[in-house]
């Protein structure tokens, strides 16, 4: 499998920061990454970064709603997102879960929107730091995976991020035998729900990865990328994290 390496901008950039976008394509451009390549800037970029880069690498969206079309104020649809240039979408994320009251219910039928537009959806589950110090971390995991990837996902429909919580914007990392370890049960409850096809989907680390942790992170098993947060706002530094992934022999 193609490792994934994504950035995900949040709240952040405006039409200034397509200069980031622009630099790391002529990095790209200059040196081939291994991997694939994907940056979610806010929605108000889409367009304007699709022309920018033209084709240098993917976009995506930080969320959409699950109808095409509707008396919706203030969302958007997936094929808005498909409409400016995207070919992926975060859904699930854990700040749309804590600070939007998303339900994994809701993540579901956002997936399936995004699949309606042809988009990727990337969808994300993980633990807080509370549930992972009783021990109920797996069984977070599992029931999030089981209510937010809808049936009819596929590795071309659907790509995974598991994001321990406690660990997002915290600069503090769990050990590679934990991600090692999450990965690995991520991967049992996918292929339990939808098959041994599952066992192609990636699966994305997401935790305040970083160049200096990038190499480690991306070289464990069943991790097939990295969903990046704030070290992918500079194209130095995510260039680095994008360099960290190995070829695949």
């Amino acid at each position: 499998m193609r490792k994934l390496v994504a950035g995900n901008w949040k709240m952040n950039g405006l039409s200034a920061s397509l200069g980031e976008l622009v630099a790391l394509k002529d990095g790209l451009a200059s040196a081939a990454p291994a991997c694939d390549v994907l940056i979610c800037p806010p929605a108000t970029l889409i367009a304007q970064a699709n022309w920018a880069i033209k084709g240098a690498f993917a976009l995506g969206g930080q969320d959409c709603h699950f109808e095409a079309k509707g008396a919706f104020t203030g969302d958007l649809a997936a094929e808005m997102l498909a409409d400016a240039g995207a070919s992926y979408v975060i859904v699930g994320h854990s700040e749309r879960r804590q600070y939007h009251g998303e339900t994994s219910a809701n993540v579901a039928r956002k997936a399936q929107g995004a699949w309606r537009a042809g988009l990727k959806a990337i969808i994300c589950i993980g633990e807080s730091l509370i549930e992972r110090q009783v021990g109920s971390a797996n069984h977070i995991c599992e029931s999030q995976l089981k209510d937010s990837v809808p049936d009819g996902a596929t590795p071309a429909n659907t790509v995974i991020a598991y994001e321990p919580v406690w660990a997002i914007g915290t600069g503090v990392t769990p050990t590679a035998a934990d991600i090692a370890a999450m990965h690995a049960h991520v991967r049992a409850c996918l292929v339990a729900k939808l098959g041994e096809g599952a066992k192609a989907m990636l699966i994305l680390y997401g935790g305040s990865v970083n160049p200096g942790n990038a190499a480690e992170i991306l070289s464990l098993p069943e991790v097939g990328g990295a969903l990046v947060g704030g070290a992918s706002l500079k194209s130095e530094d995510f260039s680095k994290i994008i360099a960290a992934v190995q070829p695949v022999a």
